[in-house]
């Protein structure tokens, strides 16, 4: 009952992105932490994007989707530059100091930064939102309560750069000329790839002259799974939901990725983060529900009434 309720009240495809960016995207931590052991940092993320926005654009050309125009390769580079070099690169930055499940904790704070960049464009977020959005912080700051930044400085100031970049270039996506469907996620990772390759140029990266098969395999994963599901996913969600809703997977994902560091990487849970679980999905449903009261609004509203030259009805 409770599943047919969720899925009538967003539709499926709502439903499937939101597990991928749950689920699939609270995995990719992990996966950087190791695709980081045979690659440098902006190296990694920037084959990675390339390679997923190359192989996407090539399909959708072949089956006849037209290409972006002039003005759309322009947004699409912003939009990259903001979310996958500033964004992911600050996180792989990070990831070479701070520990996955950390950085997942730490990028969690992106709902806040994109409620209010959402403002800016006049979408602050409803009263119950608002309620969500603290009681998923306040899981968040108990995770934290196990795992200090200050210990690492430069993965704190590279966590900071990254949630804003990614925030900022979420909400700034939602009004700009875009190419339709996957091309967007295609344009975009494109253009936010060769970005990282430049910089990981500029920075003086070296070329690795041999990778083992493990970083070898979780760049794939990154590929696949992280980019072609999780990042289409991401961009689709941007146009159709609430934005409160589109980012509530930050405060999912570091549920995952300690999940994952428990089970892979002999990462510890203490007592404190086990109680910041359900604080967090609490969160969560409160952000969700107050999606639908919005949708429930918009749906009952009574019809603008237009006045129609006359012999028009």
């Amino acid at each position: 009952m409770l599943r047919d309720s969720f899925s009538a009240k967003f539709g499926w495809l709502v439903v499937l992105a939101l597990l991928a960016v749950y689920v699939v995207w609270g995995s990719t931590y992990l996966a950087i932490r190791i695709a980081l052991e045979g690659f440098p940092p902006f190296l990694m993320a920037g084959l990675r994007f390339l390679l997923a926005g190359g192989v996407l654009y090539l399909v959708l050309r072949l089956r006849g989707a037209p290409a972006p125009r002039r003005q759309q390769w322009g947004s699409a580079a912003l939009v990259g530059g903001l979310l996958l070099l500033g964004g992911n690169g600050g996180v792989v930055m990070a990831e070479q100091w701070v520990a996955s499940g950390l950085t997942a904790r730490g990028v969690a704070t992106v709902a806040l930064w994109s409620a209010i960049f959402a403002g800016l464009w006049g979408q602050w977020p409803r009263r119950l939102e608002w309620v969500g959005l603290a009681v998923g912080f306040a899981g968040v700051a108990l995770l934290n309560l196990e795992g200090n930044l200050r210990a690492s400085p430069a993965g704190a100031v590279a966590l900071l750069v990254a949630t804003m970049s990614w925030a900022l270039g979420s909400m700034w996506s939602r009004h700009l000329d875009l190419p339709a469907g996957l091309m967007a996620s295609a344009a975009q990772m494109l253009a936010g790839g060769g970005l990282l390759l430049l910089a990981s140029v500029t920075i003086g990266e070296k070329v690795p002259h041999a990778v083992p098969a493990r970083p070898l395999l979780a760049l794939a994963y990154l590929v696949v799974f992280g980019s072609w599901v999780g990042f289409s996913a991401y961009l689709y969600l941007l146009r159709r939901v609430r934005p409160a809703v589109a980012t509530s997977y930050a405060y999912v994902n570091p549920v995952i990725a300690m999940t994952l560091g428990v089970a892979f990487a002999g990462e510890r849970v203490t007592l404190t983060e086990w109680v910041a679980m359900p604080v967090i999905l609490g969160g969560v449903a409160l952000v969700v529900a107050a999606h639908g009261q919005a949708e429930e609004g918009v749906e009952h509203a009574p019809a603008p009434e237009v006045d129609l030259p006359d012999g028009e009805a």
